[in-house]
């Protein structure tokens, strides 16, 4: 008999597993210093909520990670995933040249991975990402643990950088 796979919680990086505010200053000069802010990134202290949630999550649940990070970053956030002890998991990236906001992106690979996979729920720290996800159907909870960055959230929403 087949056994059924198990679901799906999807798991954003930025702010809700990794905390990026010791890097947030890189984004708030003009211009924005991308490669010093991507560079960076593998000196993110993980947020102790997230690691947890996702752990937990770990229990019913197959982990995915779905990241604004660019695909060039994936050597990088694999290796701070493994090095904190985080569940193994697909890792979804935004193309190198992608600049769409987060919310289409992360949407589109939403729908995709829910085309034969049941997703339990999506953790994000991007309220519009989040908002995007509930009217399409997804169960989502809101990674509030984090400061939160202007520079950031604009950076999410109109340079589609992360």
């Amino acid at each position: 008999m087949k056994q059924a796979r198990r679901p799906l919680a999807v798991f954003d990086l930025d702010n809700t597993l990794a905390d990026t505010a010791h890097r947030q200053q890189h984004l708030e000069r003009s211009p924005r210093d991308w490669a010093a802010f991507f560079a960076a990134a593998p000196h993110d202290p993980p947020l102790a909520e997230g690691v947890a949630l996702v752990r937990d999550s770990a229990v019913e649940c197959e982990i995915t990670y779905l990241t604004g990070r660019p695909e060039r970053c994936r050597t990088d956030t694999a290796r701070w995933l493994a090095e904190h002890g985080l569940p193994e998991g697909r890792i979804f990236m935004r193309g190198d040249n992608d600049r769409r906001p987060a919310r289409q992106t992360k949407l589109e690979v939403l729908r995709r991975l829910s085309r034969d996979r049941e997703i339990r729920v999506l953790v994000d720290d991007d309220e519009l990402v989040c908002v995007a996800a509930e009217r399409a159907g997804f169960s989502v909870v809101r990674a509030r643990w984090a400061d939160t960055s202007k520079a950031l959230q604009q950076a999410q929403e109109t340079e589609g950088r992360t």
